[in-house]
């Protein structure tokens, strides 16, 4: 039998990394620094994604008989666990800026753990009107049931509906864990910062950006590849980003945008019925009831002319590059 050896100057690498443990500040944890779980976290997204859409997500079967059971059973675990990352997050910030005692983080994430539970009725009703917004929106929606399993900007808005709740109730860490978890998976990006009204509804969706401080109005459409973006990053004296403050556009009431554009800027706002056409850039405001697109460019169309030679060899027929 092979006898598997350590290898040569194992236990110089070790030391070595141990002292880079001490030497780098912000990519290592040890034991009293503990962070919110990231598989946890996912863990408790996808089981309130099974209470939001019962049948639809999940591996638990719901009938009419077991539905209170399971939905109580998940609702208690959810609260033990979502509790406990709360927890984890809000101290996370007190080592930051020592600004309560652990027993005031305990307490918050306790309150926190239940609104999120308390509010689950309110993220359905407004999750019932972007899934009809797909509906009456796509003509290639044959069902409520198909724009739910398959639509992936319903996963998304779920997750952001979800996340922002924590994000209002400044939780750090696990909002963003939900919302780029929901991006790895869909490709559609929306910051829980965001404020997005009722039936919003996203086309498609991959490659769409919606930045923290974006405002999104009622009956809202955008199309892929959409990105309403920050203009620029103030600085200060040494050169470092200025956080906070509004970075990104207000979309107002009843606004389409289409593939491909950009929305940039703070002080930008769309205005109400509005239509922004494909791949326009926008970095000022643009009035209620305005089509904003691009001019048509000019395309010219050519026949393809291939030469025909015969060989003085073989007078075999020579079409472009290749012999027939």
């Amino acid at each position: 039998m092979e006898h598997k050896s350590e290898p040569k100057g194992l236990e110089e690498f070790v030391d070595r990394i141990l002292e880079t443990y001490n030497e780098t500040k912000g990519i290592n944890l040890r034991e009293e620094d503990n962070l919110p779980s990231k598989d946890e976290v996912v863990e408790i997204l996808n089981d309130l994604l099974t209470v939001l859409f019962p049948g639809y997500f999940g591996k638990i079967e719901i009938t009419k008989a077991n539905m209170r059971a399971v939905v109580r059973d998940l609702l208690n675990s959810i609260h033990i666990r979502l509790r406990a990352q709360v927890e984890r997050s809000l101290k996370y910030d007190c080592r930051k800026t020592q600004k309560c005692s652990i027993d005031v983080c305990e307490l918050r994430a306790e309150e926190i753990a239940s609104e999120m539970l308390k509010r689950i009725p309110e993220i359905r009703w407004l999750l019932s009107g972007d899934i009809q917004s797909a509906y009456n929106g796509d003509p290639a929606a044959k069902s409520i049931e198909e724009v739910i399993l398959s639509y992936p900007a319903i996963v998304a808005i779920a997750t952001y509906r979800l996340a922002h709740i924590l994000y209002e109730r400044e939780v750090t860490l696990i909002p963003r864990i939900m919302s780029e978890y929901a991006h790895s998976l869909t490709g559609i990006d929306i910051h829980p910062g965001a404020r997005i009204g009722k039936n919003f509804f996203i086309d498609h969706g991959t490659g769409t950006v919606i930045g923290e401080t974006t405002v999104i109005g009622d009956n809202v459409k955008l199309y892929q590849g959409v990105t309403i973006g920050a203009l620029s990053f103030p600085r200060d004296e040494r050169g470092k980003i200025i956080k906070g403050g509004k970075r990104h556009p207000t979309i107002e009431d009843n606004v389409i945008i289409y593939a491909g554009a950009t929305i940039l800027g703070g002080g930008t706002v769309i205005g109400k019925n509005s239509t922004i056409g494909g791949n326009v850039w926008i970095t000022s405001s643009v009035p209620p009831n305005t089509r904003v697109s691009i001019t048509s460019p000019e395309q010219t169309y050519s026949k393809r002319v291939r030469a025909i030679q015969r060989s003085p060899i073989n007078k075999s027929r020579r079409i472009g590059n290749d012999i027939k």
